[in-house]
C-alpha cells in the first residue's frame, strides 16, 4: 500500500508525476520547478533524490567546500552528495510515521535548494566546450 499513500500526496500536491515502475515515481513539475526529482519506497524508507549536475573537472576541492557548507547552513530535510560523478540532492523520510506536511516539506526544500544554489552551484559547471564528451555541456 506504499503506492497509495505516496500517490495521494503527489495527488493532493497537484504535481505532474509519472509512477515508472512500481513504488518509484518521478516528478517533472516544471509548473512548480520542480523536475527530475526520483522518489523511491524501500521499506522502511521513502527516498528523495535529484541530479544536480555533474563534477567538474576542475576546482572539485572548491566544489566539495561549497557543498559542505551549504549541508549546515541552508540543507534542512535532504542533503548534497556525491553519485559517481553526480552532485545530487538526497532525503529520506520513514514511511510508517510519514504526513502530508513531511512529505511537501521535503519536496518544497529540494525545490527551494535547486532555486537558490543554482546561481552559487553554476560557476563550478564546465565551460561549453571543456568536455566535449559531456552531453551536460553542449
Amino acid at each position: 500500500m506504499a503506492e497509495n499513500k505516496i500517490e495521494q500526496y503527489l495527488i493532493d500536491l497537484k504535481y505532474n508525476y509519472q509512477e515508472l515502475k512500481p513504488n518509484f515515481w518521478l516528478i517533472d513539475d516544471s509548473d512548480h520547478d520542480l523536475e527530475g526529482i526520483v522518489i523511491t519506497y524501500v521499506d522502511p524508507l521513502v527516498v528523495f533524490r535529484v541530479q544536480v549536475m555533474s563534477i567538474p573537472e576542475h576546482k572539485q576541492e572548491e566544489l566539495y567546500k561549497k557543498l559542505l557548507e551549504l549541508n549546515a547552513s541552508d540543507m534542512i530535510k535532504c542533503a548534497y552528495g556525491l553519485e559517481g560523478e553526480k552532485v545530487v540532492i538526497t532525503g529520506s523520510l520513514e514511511y510508517e510515521t510519514l504526513d502530508y506536511d513531511e512529505f511537501r516539506a521535503t519536496v518544497d526544500a529540494i525545490g527551494l535548494a535547486l532555486a537558490q544554489h543554482y546561481p552559487i552551484l553554476s560557476v563550478y559547471r564546465e565551460s561549453p566546450g571543456a568536455n566535449s564528451q559531456d552531453p551536460e555541456n553542449k
